[in-house]
Formats: structure tokens, C-alpha cells, sequence
């Protein structure tokens, strides 16, 4: 179990970790949202479904349905990636170097499934100067005014 906070009830909670096997994961997900958020892949730069969405709501895991980002916490970096200046809790993200493509970066992943979201630098606004680079596939949007628009909520919220 894990403890991963949730925006609704502003609170942490313990939760069950989502594990699955990886034909469950192809079954559950997209072609595109498996290649990235469990093959840790990218999508090419301006072309994921909220790098310019402006509307106000919460980012989840795609995979999970774990709250991640808010869109108050989003900007545009001009990078063609969804970018944050935090998560809406340390406790729903995880860290990892990775030395892919001869570069050493970090990995950010969902804490409750490890699925892969995209990466942090520190090149953000002030006063965390923190940007994380998120892929669109690995995410799915709730609008403040109404549901959910993907699959992704392990728990029916």
C-alpha cells in the first residue's frame, strides 16, 4: 500500500499500488498510451492532445487515475509538452535518473502504477524553477466543471 494524496478530499490516503501485467496494460490502454506511460516512450513535441489545453481542472494518471498535477500549477514552456511547476503532492510522483539517448535526466513516474510521465528540470518559473515536462498520453483531464474524458480511474472517481 501506498499513500497518495487525493485533491477531492485534500487529504492522503492509503491506497492499494496497481500492478498489473503488461498484456493487461495493452488491454486497458491505447496503442499510444502503452508505448509511453509503461515503455517509457515520447511523444513528438506539439502534438499531444493537452500541450495547449488552458482549461481549469486536474491532470490524473492515465493508467491509475492518481491525481497528479493541477491546471493551476501548468504554463507554457514553448517546449510542445505539457509543463507543471509541481505535482499536487510529492507523494503521487516518483524519481529515477535516466541515462537514456546519452543524457542524464529525471524520470518522473506515477507512485501508485510507475508509469512513465515524462521528466523534471529545472529551468521552471520562480520560486521552485522546477518544469515538469509531461506527455499528454500519459495523462487524462478532468475539467472542474465535469467528468472525467478517459479511462484511467482505478477507484471510479
Amino acid at each position: 500500500r501506498i499513500c497518495i494524496f487525493s485533491l477531492s478530499t485534500g487529504k492522503l490516503e492509503l491506497v492499494d499500488r496497481v500492478i498489473l501485467s503488461q498484456e493487461a496494460w495493452q488491454r486497458r490502454l491505447s496503442a499510444g498510451q502503452y508505448r509511453v506511460a509503461r515503455m517509457k516512450g515520447t511523444e513528438p513535441a506539439f502534438s499531444g492532445e493537452y500541450h495547449d489545453l488552458h482549461d481549469a481542472g486536474l491532470y490524473r494518471c492515465v493508467c491509475c487515475g492518481t491525481d497528479l498535477f493541477s491546471s493551476h500549477s501548468k504554463f507554457d514552456s514553448g517546449t510542445g509538452w505539457p509543463s507543471f511547476s509541481a505535482p499536487v503532492h510529492m507523494n503521487n510522483v516518483g524519481f529515477h535518473e535516466d541515462r537514456s539517448f546519452g543524457m542524464v535526466r529525471t524520470e518522473v513516474t506515477c507512485a501508485r502504477c510507475d508509469a512513465h510521465l515524462g521528466h523534471v528540470f529545472d529551468d521552471g518559473p520562480s520560486p521552485a524553477k522546477t518544469r515538469y515536462c509531461i506527455n499528454s498520453a500519459s495523462l487524462s483531464f478532468v475539467p472542474s466543471h465535469g467528468k472525467n474524458r478517459e479511462k484511467g480511474d482505478m477507484d471510479g472517481r
